[in-house]
Parts: structure tokens; sequence; C-alpha cells
């Protein structure tokens, strides 16, 4: 018998789903974002498919459930759309950790430098780099660059040592991280491994353990069964990979989704902690006030816009 929680949680998906038709709008979810949200959702993906499908949305108007950077970017890539953030508040502590400011500083010491911002950074900073990229198409965008040009990674410390390890080239590292995958250590991770020695090991380049796996690769030692991999790679995976059993370590929003896309097998969490505060401040209550409200507006300034566009869509031709 259902709740009376769940007779709410019913009417109030049916009134975003109904007012989604109403004003035309789309509803991009980013994969962490909470069931109930992910559950209303046009389009549920990375930071890459949200950015594109962001970029060929009809819809006059975007409810962008992620963090701000991500609404951000829809903005800059959309700017005859209305974008909205159900809550202005989520942020990114990745993003925090660098400001155009400082990014401007760090150029001026490496003038002749070609600049590649993660994606979980400001319109501002993207607006001061040469080129964009995301987990899932970083090592792409490195290799794009002739091998003679020095380049400054940033902001997240743990993807670009993924991304030298694979290429094969030294890049300046910014020494930023994410709160949420840097919690990640190797020790739950081995911990894991020894609780579930069947499953494969599925793990995002930011993760705290990362530098871990790719020093064991170089020594030839990294455990078997073990796949750096974005969050739509760890997906794609998860559907062709023969094995039945998974620990993933990302931020557990994830699971949700592998669970419903590939329901003939086990996920488990690396860190049951891996939970990301901003991405759960979106809940559906604020996705429907949103719509209901038209709040809150975000719309990057043109003269930044332009700058950081160019950015985005050179990591975009590259997919």
């Amino acid at each position: 018998m259902a709740t009376v929680a769940q007779y709410a949680q019913t009417e109030i998906t049916e009134q975003i789903l109904r007012l989604k038709r109403e004003k035309n709008a789309v509803i991009l979810v980013h994969n962490y974002q909470v069931p109930e949200v992910q559950e209303v959702a046009d389009y549920v993906g990375d930071s890459l498919g949200l950015s594109q499908e962001a970029a060929r949305t009809e819809s006059e108007q975007i409810v962008f459930c992620g963090v701000h950077f991500m609404a951000e970017t829809a903005s800059i890539l959309c700017p005859d759309k209305r974008v909205l953030i159900p809550d202005p508040n989520a942020g990114c502590s990745l993003a925090a950790s660098v400001d155009a400011d400082q990014l401007r500083d760090w150029k001026a010491k490496h003038p002749h430098a070609v600049v590649v911002s993660y994606v979980n950074t400001s319109a501002e900073v993207k607006a001061e780099s040469d080129y964009c990229c995301t987990s899932s198409n970083a090592v792409q965008v490195v290799n794009a660059i002739p091998r003679e040009r020095e380049i400054l990674f940033l902001p997240d410390m743990y993807l670009g040592a993924y991304v030298q390890e694979v290429t094969g080239r030294k890049l300046h590292l910014w020494l930023g991280e994410c709160h949420v995958h840097a919690g990640i250590r190797p020790d739950q991770i081995n911990a894991m491994r020894k609780a579930r020695p069947a499953a494969e090991m599925l793990v995002h380049p930011e993760c705290g353990c990362t530098t871990s796996f790719l020093y064991y690769h170089a020594a030839c030692d990294i455990p078997d069964k073990t796949h750096f991999c974005s969050t739509e790679g760890m997906i794609r995976h998860a559907r062709q990979s023969p094995a039945k059993e998974f620990i993933v370590a990302t931020e557990t929003g994830i699971l949700h989704r592998m669970k419903k896309e590939v329901p003939d097998k086990q996920f488990y969490p690396a860190s049951e902690e891996a939970v990301c505060m901003y991405m759960k401040m979106i809940t559906p209550e604020k996705v429907l006030r949103s719509l209901e409200e038209d709040v809150y507006e975000v719309k990057v300034p043109e003269e930044i816009a332009a700058k950081a566009r160019l950015a985005i869509e050179r990591m975009l031709q590259l997919v």
C-alpha cells in the first residue's frame, strides 16, 4: 500500500510533467542527482552529454538539475534559451578551487601554454581557457594539442594525473580536487575488493585513489578488473562486460541509473560516504517551484559567454 509520502511524490511528479509540457521546457539531470529528480528527466547524463543535449534542444526553457557551473554552460551554449536551476546555491567544491584571477596569474607565468579547463569550472575560468574538457574526453582533447605545446590543466589534479599517464605527456597541474572524489581512498577500495573478489572495479578519474592506481599501473602491478571511466563510460562498460558485480568509485547517485539500465547486475559503492551535498540540494519540490515561478535563471554576460563558448565548442568539435 502506498504511503502518504508516496502519494505526495506522485502528485509532485505529475505536476512537474504537466508544467514541462505547458512551458515547452526540457529537464536535464546529472547522474548524481537524487532518484526522484532523475525520474522526471528528459535526459540523464554526465557533463559532456548534458552539454551536448543543451546545445541541440529546441525547447524554449531548460531546467538544469545539476550544479551551478553546469547551468552556466547551458546558458553559454544556448544564449537564446531561458536556463533555470532549481537551487542557485548548488555549487561545486572543485569549481571553487580556482577563479579567473588565479588562472590569469598562472597563465602569466606560462605565456605560451595552452589552457585546458575541466568543465567543472566557472564561466569566467572557461573564458580564460583555450579548451574545455570532461572526464569523458580529457585524453582526446590533450591529444589534439600539438605535442610540443606546453599545457596548463586545471583544476582537478587527479584527472590531470590520469591524463598524463594515458597520453604520456607532462602537464602543469592545478592542485584542485572534488571533495567527494578525493574522499574515496585506496584503503576503501582494497577493503571492497577483498569483500567482493569477483567484482570489477569502475573508477572515476577524479577519485583520490586514481594516483595510487596509476602508480601500480606504471609498475605493471595494477589490480585486475580495474577500469577508469567517466560516469557514462561506467554505464557502457557495465552493459557490455560479462561481469555480474561492480564496485563503483564515484558519487553514489550514479547507482540509481546503473541499477535501472542494467537491472540484471549488482552495483556497490566504493564508499557509502561519497555523496555530493551540492548535487543533493536539488529536490523534486524545487524543480516544481522552478517551473511554477520561473526561478532561478542563470545568465552569463555575453562578453564572458562569447570567450567561454569558444573553449566549449572546441571541446564539442572533438567528440
